[in-house]
């Protein structure tokens, strides 16, 4: 259905059930892992993910696309899509991210905070759709900063944190601001400051069954089951903050 689309395959049988899941690009190690492990007890699920930024995934639910689950990056895309498409009962704040600055992974430049972005040539931010972008923006505002990028030209903007972490890793751009839970072993990047406090919402992850979902009780088992401790350390180990 989605070119980013990754199915979890499982036993072929008339009974299996698929459940379609809207992540946030930042969930995919972890959410790849979870599934996994579901579905060593429930091998009549059939788990299909689409992972992008949160406000394309809002986009293709309004739009009609199939989804049983979404989970977002921010509490803006969850809010809008509201009563209308998601069970609100079933609504619930997930985790936690931290929002952090990134260099290269051999970077010998001066920075080391975020306000240093000022002697930048050029930053990767994400869209203004892309709740990592809003969070940026909250920061660099708060930092009188956000003017001086804009007019300057130093912002190239990516459609997801995945997309950041790239422009940094490959250093087509000086630095970049991502969530800490991007930053891997294998990156090629890492982390010289977090937001500084109080410059931005925190980037929490709500989560909600979507009302048109054909696969209510399946897909309401599969939300609770990421409340469970199991999924917890593997967020927290990705360095998720767990919220359930």
């Amino acid at each position: 259905m989605f070119s980013n689309m990754i199915a979890c395959t499982s036993n072929n049988n008339s009974e299996e059930t698929t459940l379609t899941v809207f992540a946030a690009a930042s969930m995919t190690e972890t959410m790849e892992q979870i599934a996994d492990i579901y579905k060593q007890d429930n091998q009549n699920i059939n788990i299909e993910f689409n992972f992008d930024s949160s406000g394309t995934l809002k986009t293709q639910i309004e739009q009609g696309a199939v989804c049983d689950i979404f989970i977002s990056a921010a509490q803006k895309q969850m809010d809008e899509l509201g009563e209308d498409f998601i069970n609100t009962d079933s609504r619930v704040d997930l985790l936690e991210n931290k929002v952090v600055m990134i260099v290269p992974e051999n970077s010998d430049n001066d920075i080391n905070s975020f306000q240093d972005v000022k002697s930048v040539s050029l930053i990767s931010l994400g869209n203004v759709d892309v709740p990592v972008g809003q969070y940026s923006e909250q920061i660099f505002k708060s930092l009188d900063l956000w003017d001086k990028l804009n007019n300057s030209n130093k912002i190239s903007f990516a459609s997801n944190v995945k997309e950041v972490v790239s422009q940094v890793a490959s250093a087509s751009v000086d630095c970049g601001v991502v969530y800490a839970t991007d930053v891997t072993k294998d990156s090629k990047v890492k982390i010289v400051a977090s937001a500084p406090e109080n410059s931005c919402d925190p980037a929490i992850y709500p989560a909600a069954v979507i009302k048109t979902s054909e696969n209510q009780t399946e897909a309401q088992k599969f939300l609770d089951f990421l409340s469970e401790d199991e999924c917890k350390d593997i967020f927290s180990q990705a360095g998720f903050t767990t919220l359930t």
